[in-house]
């Protein structure tokens, strides 16, 4: 007859399986801004995957108003990444609009995908849009449709094969233009419909959908 005690033993242990195998390949993720935002437009996201289990991160690159291109942008990332997790800590990375574009730079060109599990872009310009035309500024202008940045990064997509990549989007984007522009011809995609651009990284079901990305 089995102990009473050693059958609690035996649950508590059963649990702790099943909670570590839903979990993330990696317990820390990275959230990235976009365009003239500050670390506090990822704060919402942040505390929610937190209640999920997740230590969260929510770098402020500065200045984010596209001064430095897209490419510098992804730099600061990369160090910022070394000083908080150093150099071989397995993360996650999630990109909000602008963000998701220097993420995928981060991925693609800086060695990232050597140690990003999961990459989730939300209401990313990853084919550019029509409103990069109403800033001069570098990053903006990375950002237009057809610009040689985003053909050169949109040619060498076998590295996101390399990791779990997911693309969140909305077809009522009015700042991504037009809307298809976030969708990929690689990983995931999920359709939100978020009728306002920077409401996207509030709403609590794009917050589950980034953790149901994170858990894949």
């Amino acid at each position: 007859m089995k102990h009473p005690r050693n059958g609690r033993r035996l649950a508590v242990c059963l649990l702790a399986f099943l909670v570590t195998t839903c979990q993330s390949e990696s317990s820390t993720v990275i959230l990235v801004h976009g365009f003239l935002d500050t670390s506090r437009k990822m704060q919402s996201m942040a505390a929610y995957l937190r209640t999920q289990g997740w230590t969260a991160y929510t770098p402020a690159l500065t200045p984010s108003n596209g001064s430095e291109g897209l490419e510098r942008m992804a730099g600061k990332l990369e160090a910022y990444i070394n000083e908080k997790c150093g150099p071989d800590r397995r993360i996650d990375l999630v990109g909000f609009s602008m963000g998701g574009i220097v993420s995928r730079y981060y991925v693609q060109r800086l060695g990232g995908n050597r140690r990003v599990a999961h990459l989730v872009t939300i209401a990313s310009p990853n084919h550019g849009t029509l409103m990069g035309y109403f800033s001069g500024s570098k990053a903006a202008r990375e950002m237009r449709p057809g610009s040689p940045f985003l053909k050169a990064l949109n040619a060498d997509l076998h590295t996101l094969d390399r990791l779990k990549f997911t693309s969140l989007w909305t077809p009522l984007d009015l700042m991504i233009i037009p809307a298809s522009s976030s969708r990929m011809p690689v990983g995931k995609e999920v359709r939100i419909w978020m009728p306002a651009h920077p409401l996207m990284v509030w709403n609590s079901g794009c917050h589950r959908a980034v953790a149901a990305a994170l858990r894949e």
